[in-house]
């Protein structure tokens, strides 16, 4: 059951690309339908900055080396499909018409305060046009009502692009895990996490 605070249509003036046909507004609301909920786009990015880690006596630092040539990564099909949704879970949509064009999967943890961006994806002809940040948007105005004290995220370190979008947004780094790809396709990466304080409420 979505919320009645989430169930409004929210326009924007994002127009759509001249391959998508006439122009029209991207609409944004909280996932509504199986449709909504099941939708997924395959995540991918080209990146042309790695943040390296790098190990001193006092802690770890974080130093943006070029990538030459640029890298293109396209996520692996390997998270477990998830059949039940929790209350603390909600997705909010960007529509393109009646096609979902991209995403934000968050969940709220009332223990910490913490909203989590459990997932974020906006489809390839879609990248570039604020679309990420209008859902990421909507994604802290659920946390404000939640009463959260911050915004959290994983993100790995080669993608640049994700990384600088998100520190324009006002997320700032709060730690790293250097094993938590371990055995999987992104083995060599390593998971840098970022927060948004949103203060007391």
């Amino acid at each position: 059951m979505v919320p009645e605070r989430y169930g409004k249509h929210v326009a924007s003036t994002h127009s759509r690309s001249a391959r998508g046909g006439a122009a029209g507004a991207i609409t944004y609301r909280a996932a509504e339908s199986e449709s909504d909920r099941s939708a997924v786009i395959k995540g991918e990015f080209t990146s042309d900055t790695v943040f390296e880690v790098v190990c001193s006596e006092n802690g770890f630092t974080l130093r943006p080396v070029p990538l030459d040539p640029p890298v293109h990564k396209v996520f692996p099909d390997d998270e477990p499909d998830k059949d039940e949704v929790s209350d603390s879970e909600l997705r909010f949509v960007a529509l393109d018409g009646d096609r979902v064009c991209g995403y934000v999967d968050t969940a709220y943890e009332p223990w910490n305060r913490r909203l989590t961006i459990a997932d974020i994806e906006v489809a390839g002809p879609y990248q570039g046009r604020g679309i990420g940040r209008t859902l990421m948007e909507h994604a802290v105005e659920r946390a404000r009502e939640c009463g959260a004290g911050h915004v959290w995220l994983e993100v790995t370190n080669i993608n640049g692009p994700a990384v600088r979008a998100y520190q324009r947004m006002g997320f700032g780094f709060c730690g790293l895990d250097t094993t938590l790809y371990s055995g999987t396709a992104s083995e060599g990466e390593t998971a840098l996490y970022m927060s948004l304080p949103l203060g007391r409420p």
